[in-house]
C-alpha cells in the first residue's frame, strides 16, 4: 500500500500549444480545447474518487486556469491553491515564440529534440531585444517572486528547471504530503518531468524520451521514504493518452509537405 499519493498533470493545450510554438514563460490562457481538457481530467479524477486538500500550480495563467476547471468539475473549489514562480514551464531563452516545426526545418528535428527534450542542453538566452523581453520581465507576478527579478532565469536547461524546483519541493509540498493531505500539482512539460526525474530516479539519458501530453493526470504512488512503488501512471484511456503523446512528439519534426 502506498504510504502517500499524489496527481501531478502538465495543464491542458494553451493557445501557442496549438501552433506549436515555444510558449515558455509568455502568459497565455488555455486553447478551447485546452479547457475541455481540464474540464475532462476533472470529470475523469471525481469518477475516480479523488479528493485533494492542496493544489500546487505554476505562476502562468494556463496551469491556474488548469486547477480552477479541474476543482470545478470535481465540486472541490474550496481546495487551497498555492503558486510559485519555481513550477514554472523551462524558460526557453531566445527560442520563446518560435514555430517548433520551423526550427526544426531550419536545425534539423535532432538539434530541437535535444533543445526540447536533453537534460543538460540549455537554448540560447534571452536578451533584451528578443519581442517578448518586456513582456516577460516587466510582469508584476515576478516582483513577488522570492528572488530578485535580476536573478530570474535567461535560458534554462531541464537540469535548471530541477535546481530552482527542488527548494520548493523539498521546503513547501513534501512537508504538506507527510502531514497526509492529498496534493495535485497542475504544472507544465517540463516542470513536471524535471519532479519525474527526480522522484522515480530516471537517468540524465532516459529522460529525454519522457514526453507527457496536456491535460492527462499522472498519478505517483510513494512510501515513506517518498520513493516510488512503481512507474508513474497516466489516469485515462491508454490508447488515446498515447496518441496525444505521439503529437507532442510530432511537433518538433518537419511537416511532411515542408520536407
Amino acid at each position: 500500500m502506498a504510504k502517500y499519493r499524489l496527481v501531478l498533470l502538465r495543464h491542458g493545450e494553451g493557445a501557442w500549444n496549438k501552433e506549436n510554438r515555444f510558449c515558455s514563460w509568455v502568459d497565455q490562457k488555455l486553447s478551447s480545447d485546452g479547457i475541455k481538457e481540464a474540464q475532462n481530467c476533472g470529470k475523469h479524477l471525481k469518477a475516480l474518487g479523488f479528493e485533494f486538500d492542496l493544489v500546487f500550480t505554476s505562476v502562468l495563467s494556463r496551469s491556474i486556469q488548469t486547477a480552477w476547471l479541474i476543482l470545478e468539475e470535481m465540486g472541490q473549489e474550496w481546495v487551497p491553491i498555492q503558486s510559485s514562480w519555481r513550477l514554472n514551464e523551462r524558460h526557453y531563452g531566445a527560442l520563446i515564440g518560435l514555430n517548433r516545426a520551423q526550427m526544426a526545418l531550419n536545425h534539423g528535428e535532432e538539434q530541437v529534440k535535444i533543445w526540447r527534450r536533453s537534460y543538460d542542453v540549455t537554448p540560447p538566452p534571452i536578451t533584451e531585444s528578443h519581442p517578448y523581453y518586456e513582456e516577460i520581465y516587466n510582469d508584476r507576478r515576478y516582483k513577488c517572486s522570492d528572488v530578485s527579478q535580476d536573478n530570474l532565469p535567461k535560458a534554462e536547461s531541464l537540469k535548471d528547471v530541477l535546481d530552482r524546483l527542488l527548494p520548493y519541493w523539498n521546503e513547501k509540498i513534501v512537508p504538506e504530503l507527510k502531514s497526509g493531505k492529498m496534493i495535485l500539482i497542475s504544472a507544465h512539460g517540463n516542470s513536471s518531468r524535471a519532479l519525474l526525474k527526480h522522484v522515480e530516479g530516471i537517468s540524465d539519458e532516459d529522460i529525454i524520451n519522457v514526453t507527457l501530453p496536456t491535460g492527462v493526470p499522472i498519478l505517483l504512488e510513494l512510501d515513506e521514504n517518498l520513493h516510488p512503488l512503481g512507474p508513474h501512471q497516466f489516469l485515462g484511456d491508454q490508447e488515446a493518452i498515447q496518441a496525444a503523446i505521439k503529437k507532442v512528439e510530432d511537433q518538433g519534426k518537419v511537416k511532411s509537405a515542408e520536407k
